[in-house]
């Protein structure tokens, strides 16, 4: 439950707070259609952990007002986020909201839909598809935009086309330059580590109540079930480009390096609205997301945002985008989008500011506010990023994570560090004694950061691991931001409960490594590479051939790494391995080892079949729960 100061730092929280007009409550209500009458959507394939693609009634609990465990302005949002089904945004334009982390639109063109971001599975795809055809008619799928590069964007496509249709080609999937080479390196090459961050971040395996998963802030969350990735068919390569989809225009915007590496805005002038993609929603968003991946730039995020105002801004009567609730009204349109681009360039300008002072990024974080005008704007406060983790992101973008202090170039491990801080500390008796003297002393943050070093010295000391579960729980009580929510309970969870023991591994899936290119699907393998170990075969030389797509990739072991070169073999290679395209899928979304395909007649190595085989020896396989809050 939360300690007194908890409650005290609420109550003043509470106090901060602007107030509320009723706007964004009647924004989220306004176009309601009608929802799905079973509120479980079940998954294709369930799973031990993940029985259900997605429940809607799993939010029911946020009701009336915030309870002492969960802070206000959260609470607000997650009643928000809560409401789900089929709205209508003007006349030719839909959206179905709250059946996933994020929300998938439909547009009526001539003849049939045109779906803008068809959520993360195909389960929920599929089920909000069924949610539309039931109240506005059967009709076909026209086209499909990805908005960006995210999978909760692209993952669901197979639950709103066939793959019939997509080896067919005969629906137009269109896509900010640089997609499919951004989700392969956000989803693919550092996956497993960002899924298992995103346990954390998305507070996956917590309870849905008052004490534990409330909202991730920009969502309820994310949907689990089977993805896709579809390549598209057409690229969208510069601003101003045009396109009629099912004869629906639309005015296109590309904006890379924003809140996704490939992502873009566009227009529909047929009806005076405008899509913003991620780049503006219904909460201050994330220039580096806690699960990890390439540090946004918000500088550009602002100045593309001002473009978006500059190009539609007095044209268009709606904006809506791919998470969140629309804004009606050209007044409301451009002080919305207004907004939204003074809250990334201060971000931006504060930050960098601050670091050529010659601050670090702790001292940053805790030096920059929000002006008055935005933080009086709801939509502006951190239910998802916060001020603090975006302006460390800032500072890296430009600096990296030297933070120039001598000491940090070469610090100890968690666990040397650790040793060594409990025996200036006292010893652990005397670390405890006085963690639990500042816990009492409400000063919970300190809990928690010194009792790492406890954990990290003996993960088996419970009472070390209670009470900064405890500390954990009491920050995340205070949190504004759901992911910072779930990350505390996360941890604190573990830590009472320690890591789940299941023995989940991290592939592709195999509808997503159908869609990677060939030399994607290498490189995938090179990082699998156990380094050490393969360095030790020495050079070695292959030719591999896929004969069903008639292809030939010259891949070399070299120093314990491996190069892949499609279109081109060695003169003399050692070895020779050649199999089909599928197989190769197999061995990648499966985990089936070259061996395996050999026994099964799937493959043959002609040469130094052993050193071929000892190579793929090396291959690590990337299990989904390692540790985080213990060594």
């Amino acid at each position: 439950m939360p300690e007194q100061h908890t409650r005290k730092v609420l109550q003043d929280f509470s106090a901060s707070l602007p107030d509320d007009d009723g706007t964004d409550a009647a924004n989220v209500a306004r176009g309601f259609l009608g929802t799905r009458a079973e509120p479980i959507i079940e998954r294709d394939q369930p799973s031990a952990w993940q029985p259900a693609a997605f429940d809607l009634s799993r939010s029911d609990f946020v009701t009336g007002a915030a309870p002492s465990t969960v802070n206000p302005a959260l609470w607000r949002q997650a009643g928000f986020n809560a409401q789900h089904g089929l709205y209508e945004i003007c006349e030719g334009i839909w959206q179905v909201r709250g059946f996933d982390i994020s929300t998938i639109t439909f547009i009526a063109g001539d003849t049939g839909w045109i779906i803008i971001d068809p959520l993360t599975t195909a389960e929920t795809a599929r089920a909000a598809f069924a949610l539309v055809t039931d109240h506005l008619g059967q009709r076909p799928v026209k086209a499909v935009i990805y908005t960006h590069s995210h999978v909760d964007h692209y993952g669901g496509i197979l639950g709103v086309i066939s793959p019939e249709q997509v080896a067919s080609g005969e629906i137009p999937i269109v896509a900010p330059e640089g997609f499919m080479a951004e989700a392969v390196s956000e989803n693919i090459i550092a996956g497993p580590a960002m899924g298992r961050r995103a346990v954390y971040q998305l507070g996956i395996l917590l309870p849905w109540d008052e004490k534990g998963h409330v909202d991730t802030g920009l969502g309820k969350g994310a949907a689990t079930g089977s993805t896709a990735l579809v390549p598209p068919n057409i690229e969208i390569t510069e601003t101003g480009q045009e396109l009629t989809l099912d004869g629906v225009r639309v005015e296109f915007q590309l904006t890379p390096e924003s809140e996704a590496p490939a992502e873009m805005h566009f227009y529909f002038p047929d009806f005076n609205a405008l899509c913003m993609a991620e780049n503006c929603t219904a909460t201050m968003h994330n220039v580096l997301t806690l699960r990890g991946a390439l540090v946004r730039d918000a500088l550009m995020w602002s100045r593309y945002i001002d473009e978006a105002l500059d190009r539609w801004g007095k044209e268009a009567d709606v904006v809506f985008a791919s998470h969140g609730w629309p804004h009606w009204g050209s007044d409301n349109v451009q002080g919305y989008l207004t907004r939204q681009r003074d809250l990334y360039r201060w971000t931006h300008d504060q930050a960098v500011r601050l670091l050529n002072l010659g601050h670090t990024p702790d001292e940053i974080a805790a030096r920059v506010d929000m002006p008055k005008n935005l933080w009086d704007d709801w939509l502006c406060h951190g239910y998802y990023g916060t001020m603090s983790h975006n302006v460390r992101a800032v500072y890296q973008r430009y600096l990296g994570w030297y933070d120039g202090h001598p000491s940090s170039l070469h610090p100890y491990e968690a666990t040397e560090a650790g040793t060594r801080y409990v025996e200036f500390m006292g010893g652990m008796e005397r670390l405890l004694e006085q963690a639990q003297v500042s816990f009492d002393q409400g000063d919970y943050r300190w809990v928690a950061q010194v009792l790492r070093h406890a954990v990290f010295v003996d993960s088996s000391n419970q009472q070390a691991r209670d009470l900064q579960a405890a500390a954990f729980e009491q920050l995340a009580y205070q949190a504004e931001s759901g992911v910072w929510r779930d990350v505390y309970l996360s941890g604190a969870q573990e830590l009472r409960q320690g890591t789940l023991d299941l023995p989940v591994v991290r592939r592709p899936p195999a509808d997503v490594t159908s869609g990677l290119s060939i030399q994607q699907i290498f490189d995938y393998l090179a990082v699998k590479i156990d380094g050490p170990a393969a360095d030790a075969l020495g050079s070695l030389n292959i030719n591999w051939n896929l004969p069903d797509v008639d292809q030939t990739v010259r891949v070399t072991l070299s120093n314990g790494t491996l190069h892949a070169v499609p279109g081109l073999g060695h003169d003399c290679p050692e070895a020779t391995v050649t199999c089909s395209r599928t197989q190769l899928e197999r061995i990648i979304s499966t985990g089936t080892g070259l061996a395996d395909l050999v026994d099964e007649g799937q493959a043959t190595i002609d040469g130094d079949q052993s050193r071929v085989l000892a190579l793929w020896a090396t291959f690590t396989e990337f299990p989904l729960f390692f540790n985080i809050i213990e060594p």
